[in-house]
Formats: C-alpha cells, structure tokens, sequence
C-alpha cells in the first residue's frame, strides 16, 4: 500500500500592532488560518491562499517556522509567520468570526490540541525552525 499523507500550511499573522489573526473554526474553535495544500501549490502558497479564503486578508510570508507532523493521523502541518500586506476582514462558511487580538488574549482564546503550542513556537524566532512529532489518531484530529 502506498503511503497517504495529508500536507497543510498554516500562517500566524501579526499585524503592525502586535495582534495575531485568529479565526473561530465550526469545529475547532479559534485558531490560526491554515489548510490543506493544493496539488501543484507551493507551502508557502498554500499558508497565503488559506490565509485569504478564511479571513479575507492578504499576507505576505516574512518566515518558515517548521513543521508539526501527526504521526498518527499521516498529516504534516507547515508554519509560516506572515503579515497582513491587504484585504478586509470577511467571514466565510469556513470561520464564523475574524479579527486581530492582543498575543496574549489570542493564546487564551486557542484551546484546540496543541494550536497554542504552535502559536507560541512559531512567535518565538529563536526556536525556529522547529519540529513536533506528535500521535494522534486520525479520527480524534
């Protein structure tokens, strides 16, 4: 059997007034915009186009953080940090609220798996570029 793995991309935007982008998900509650990653589509690509899709806004990519792979599930995660270049705050079928928050506020507002972890990895420029394996069975995911 061939192996099957999911790639996502996911940014962590921060704004000119040190505020994160968050979306509030159907399913997971706040969190970064992210997604699975298009056949033919770059990483990099892919962190920009979900980006907009979810939020409505325009980023540039300012740098790869690493990478998070759930072993168990087959699905690699991609972190970019980014900043906001355009675009208008919008809502979609995919994140049911938007907006900048304060760091602080938006890592209590993330509670789903180890989002906040990423979060905090990938705001911190030290530890990059930074790798997490970690289990989790596809179906809790």
């Amino acid at each position: 059997m061939a192996p099957k793995h999911i790639v996502s991309a996911a940014a962590i935007v921060v704004n000119d007034h040190n505020e994160i982008l968050l979306i509030r998900g159907p399913k997971r509650g706040w969190e970064m915009p992210g997604g699975q990653v298009e056949e033919g589509e770059s990483l990099k690509d892919a962190a920009i186009r979900e980006t907009k899709e979810e939020s409505g806004i325009d980023i540039e990519v300012t740098k790869f953080c690493g990478v998070f792979q759930n072993v168990g599930a087959g699905i690699c995660n991609t972190l970019f940090l980014g900043r906001p270049v355009g675009g208008e705050l919008t809502t979609t079928n995919e994140s049911l609220e938007v907006g900048y928050f304060p760091i602080e506020t938006a890592l209590e507002m993330v509670s789903w798996g180890n989002f906040r972890e990423r979060i905090e990895l990938c705001l911190n420029e030290e530890a990059h570029p930074i790798y997490v394996e970690f289990s989790i069975p596809l179906k809790e995911c």
